[in-house]
């Protein structure tokens, strides 16, 4: 498409998208939907590569509040934000960046009680940027039980080396010991480990104890401290962006 065309649809701000994509591919992104679950430092990311890939509608799933501790990893969270609702800080941020995009706000936690609720529509494809295990289950299990693509996020804190990133299915990870937690759980419940996720080889560093209590979860449950640098959270997020984005614009 020339320029001039793009800029009289108010579209030039993708068309570096479009070159990479082509105006079929792009225009099936403008009429997708994906959810995007969890907005810490994976999640974060992938919301926001997402927006400024052209999709057509997002929604945003978090129970959570920007803590200081965040801010380094955090796609847009300044200190400014710490206290306020990630849903609507990323949320607001998206808006800015792709104004024609349609955000929707769930400040929810997901259990099999909101799964209904939160994965309605349904989508064309899922995020899982969830940090919890039982949660992380419960999500992939519930996609799989409806047919909705989704990709999942293993365990980016306490890991350094960009190099050991991959895109694999579940059942073949390796070095992750929260993806051997999901393939055991999942395996118990007859689900199938074919799920695409990103994950890294390295082996990850020492978890730490809790240092006060703003890593104390709204829901009661104390949150361990793990080391984190802004780098491989920033890196998973983008892969997982990209997997959705590759496979809603081939159709």
């Amino acid at each position: 498409m020339h320029a001039d065309s793009l800029e009289s649809k108010g579209w030039g701000r993708f068309a570096r998208t479009i070159d990479m994509l082509g105006l079929d591919g792009f225009e099936r992104l403008r009429s997708s939907f994906v959810v995007v679950m969890g907005l810490g430092g994976v999640g974060s990311h992938a919301a926001v590569a997402l927006a400024r890939s052209g999709i057509g509608r997002i929604r945003l799933v978090d129970f959570d509040t920007v803590t200081e501790s965040s801010l380094n990893r955090h796609a847009v969270a300044c200190p400014g934000d710490v206290g306020r609702d990630k849903v609507e800080l990323v949320a607001a941020r998206m808006r800015a960046i792709n104004p024609d995009l349609e955000v929707e706000e769930c400040r929810a936690f997901f259990h099999e009680e909101t799964a209904d609720a939160l994965l309605a529509g349904p989508p064309d494809y899922v995020v899982d940027a969830i940090d919890s295990l039982t949660p992380k289950v419960v999500l992939l299990k519930s996609c799989g039980e409806r047919g909705i693509p989704v990709i999942g996020c293993m365990g980016a804190s306490a890991r350094r080396d960009p190099s050991l990133v991959r895109v694999g299915l579940l059942g073949e990870t390796q070095g992750c010991p929260l993806a051997r937690m999901l393939r055991k759980r999942l395996r118990k419940q007859g689900v199938a480990l074919d799920i695409p996720v990103v994950y890294s080889t390295e082996p990850a560093g020492a978890v730490l104890p809790p240092d006060d209590a703003e890593e104390r979860y709204e829901r009661g449950r104390v949150r361990n401290r793990l080391p984190s640098l802004p780098t491989l959270p920033a890196m998973f997020g983008n892969a997982a962006a990209q997997v959705v984005i590759e496979a809603l614009a081939s159709g």
